[in-house]
């Protein structure tokens, strides 16, 4: 009998992809499919990419969520980065997953400004679990924040000599803090820093109170309290 997934019953996501390597491209495209997803397209450039998404809008047939790498050709520097900021330009609100081997905090902290929701960065060398990075996706595809606790790191020290009201927090509320910048849900915190629940729950609405987060919805709120911490404007 054919082992079940925890993901198999979770609603198809329409995929474009971004990579210049060809073998890791091909498997991205096999590994998304097998799992339910629907890549719509795969393509070797920024260039690429930002035409195909565009042939796509014109369909009125816009991705779920766009996976790019960064340094792809004809430089190899910052061409998905620069691609990822056009269709988030062309696009509002097009979530994007950063797949990359390098931390670029100038570009991600500009993809980060305005409304991060939809907006995820992870490297490659530091995704061990499939399912994780799967997971992390759909929540990017769902309107959520995905960063790499490595990128939380840099993009931390890049803006380190900024106030932005984390000072306020206490040692555990930056702990609770720093793993919603991960991505994580309030059951994922409480079980990574061995909390209940409502500790979490707790931590949390101190946070936004202490940030003087707006009464919004609460998904928001989560995104804001992110960017304080990592020092971007909203």
């Amino acid at each position: 009998m054919t082992e079940a997934r925890a993901d198999d019953a979770a609603p198809e996501v329409r995929v474009v992809i971004a990579e210049d390597s060809a073998i890791l491209r091909d498997g991205l495209v096999a590994l998304l499919t097998r799992r339910g997803n629907d890549v719509v397209a795969a393509v070797p450039d920024g260039e690429a990419l930002v035409a195909r998404v565009a042939e796509l809008a014109a369909q009125d047939a816009l991705p779920d969520v766009v996976v790019a790498d960064i340094r792809m050709p004809p430089s190899h520097t910052d061409e998905g980065l620069r691609a990822a900021l056009a269709l988030r330009a062309a696009h509002p609100g097009l979530p994007v997953l950063l797949f990359s081997q390098w931390v670029e905090t100038q570009y991600a902290a500009r993809l980060l400004e305005g409304d991060a929701r939809g907006v995820g960065y992870l490297l490659k060398d530091r995704v061990a679990d499939v399912a994780e990075f799967v997971g992390a996706l759909r929540r990017v595809a769902a309107g959520e924040t995905v960063l790499d606790p490595e990128v939380v790191r840099q993009l931390m020290g890049a803006s380190r000599s900024r106030t932005t009201g984390v000072e306020l927090l206490t040692p555990r509320e930056r702990e609770v803090l720093e793993l919603m910048a991960q991505g994580r849900s309030n059951g994922a915190i409480a079980n990574a820093l061995f909390l209940s629940y409502g500790a979490v729950e707790k931590n949390v609405a101190a946070i936004f109170t202490k940030l003087d987060l707006p009464q919004d919805a609460a998904d928001h709120r989560r995104v804001l309290a992110v960017l304080h911490y990592l020092g971007v404007d909203d």
